[in-house]
């Protein structure tokens, strides 16, 4: 048998240990801070930007979408425009960016069947920002499109990714409408 003051002891230390344990285990999931990398000054200082149409995998126009290959990238142009942000320009060599905008359908187009249990892969909008002046590529943006079942639907969602594409740019651009 243990002697009261022993077995106050070993209560102590249990206790201890038990809270020891548990701030361990807090900190442990604590999220790590990721440090945030610049975006490159020629994305925030560009003032001229020259639109490339990199265009669309065959088999998505005009169905699951209507419209032709161009659409997206007369989408983006008008959008880039609207904003007023920018002047856009009709040679590349003029401009301090260059947009590349494709649509991609990895595999072949979807409509939303499943093959072996997997659903199709969904097509996707690609923005490729260059710098004009050096040609390196300084970002890329990618945005799925919801697969759906009605044409209108597919449409829809065609255009509430190429918004959303846009809208990441002016983001990181530091031109977004407030």
């Amino acid at each position: 048998m243990l002697n009261p003051l022993r077995r106050t002891s070993l209560g102590f230390r249990a206790a201890v240990c038990a809270a020891l344990l548990a701030a361990v285990a807090a900190v442990a999931q604590q999220p790590i801070p990721t440090p945030v990398a610049p975006v490159p000054p020629a994305i925030r200082a560009a003032k001229k930007i020259f639109v490339s149409n990199a265009g669309a995998d065959s088999g998505l126009f005009p169905s699951p979408f209507s419209g032709d290959p161009n659409r997206g990238y007369s989408q983006l142009y008008t959008g880039l425009k609207a904003t007023g942000q920018y002047e856009l320009v009709a040679d590349p060599s003029d401009a301090d960016l260059v947009l590349e905008l494709q649509l991609t359908a990895p595999n072949g187009p979807t409509n939303g069947s499943k093959i072996n249990g997997a659903s199709d892969p969904v097509p996707m909008f690609r923005l490729v920002v260059y710098d004009r002046r050096t040609h390196y590529v300084l970002w890329v943006f990618t945005q799925s499109i919801e697969i759906a079942l009605l044409q209108k639907t597919h449409d829809r969602n065609f255009d509430e990714a190429l918004t959303a594409i846009l809208l990441e740019f002016e983001e990181l651009s530091g031109k977004a409408a407030h």
